[in-house]
């Protein structure tokens, strides 16, 4: 066993080990989730203007969500048979009370929520978007 008389060295190892540990903590940010009701865009909406300016494009992979900044990459997890698609907010809504997210209609086809219309889901954020200027 050491025996360690120098207290200087005592303390710079404390406090190293104390930095080390705090460190390794400090990255431990939980990812946003969150669980409710998911939908997914009626065709008529194809072409119309999404609220952050770009059109909505039935065959792309995007989202509408009512806080999530425009950017945020998203996995959403359709509850009932485990399947996910990971798309990108361009949208805020759905405005439907109890729903969470309306997907574009790829992403509902991936989901296998067409014909159920809306299931139970699960978001996750995957890449948070930086927060700023065009947010509504």
């Amino acid at each position: 066993m050491y025996k360690f008389s120098n207290s200087r060295y005592c303390k710079v190892l404390l406090a190293s080990s104390l930095l080390s540990l705090l460190s390794a903590c400090g990255g431990s940010k939980s990812a946003f989730t969150q669980s409710g009701q998911g939908s997914y865009y009626a065709d008529k909406f194809a072409g119309r203007a999404t609220t952050s300016g770009a059109p909505y494009r039935p065959g792309q992979l995007t989202a509408a969500h009512n806080t999530l900044p425009f950017g945020t990459k998203i996995k959403v997890t359709n509850v009932r048979n485990g399947r996910s698609v990971k798309v990108v907010v361009n949208d805020r809504g759905p405005h439907v009370k109890g729903r969470i997210v309306d997907v574009s209609k790829r992403a509902a086809r991936k989901l296998g929520l067409i014909e159920a219309g809306v299931v139970p889901v699960q978001l996750k954020v995957v890449h948070a978007a930086p927060t700023g200027k065009g947010q509504r």
